[in-house]
């Protein structure tokens, strides 16, 4: 996901990070200036629900302004069956180890 605060709040003429930081706390979410600087300038490692309901209220816009899906980035997993058919060999039978139902391990073999 691409993250667009910046954007979304040029486009409401909101130019600096502290102007959308006193209108976050008019609206009871209070930021530390590293949270906003993070916010403002970089790519959110975790943002909670909640806060991200009270920025679009604030910016008067929609959670797609504020993220932009980049599906590009998505690794696809390599099936095995896919693996397998490209280089010729047999899949490999998948070993069953028993447990007991107690919950204590096996003795090793």
């Amino acid at each position: 996901m691409r993250w667009n605060l910046r954007l979304a709040a040029a486009n409401r003429g909101i130019w600096k990070a502290s102007e959308l930081q006193r209108a976050l706390a008019e609206h009871g979410l209070e930021i530390s200036l590293g949270k906003m600087s993070n916010l403002w300038s970089g790519q959110p490692a975790s943002l909670k629900l909640d806060d991200l309901d009270v920025i679009c209220v604030v910016l008067g816009c929609e959670i797609g302004e504020l993220l932009t899906p980049e599906p590009d980035k998505v690794t696809r997993p390599v099936d095995t069956r896919e693996r397998n058919a490209a280089t010729g060999s047999a899949p490999q039978p998948v070993r069953v180890v028993p447990r007991r139902r107690d919950g204590r391990s096996l003795p090793p073999a």
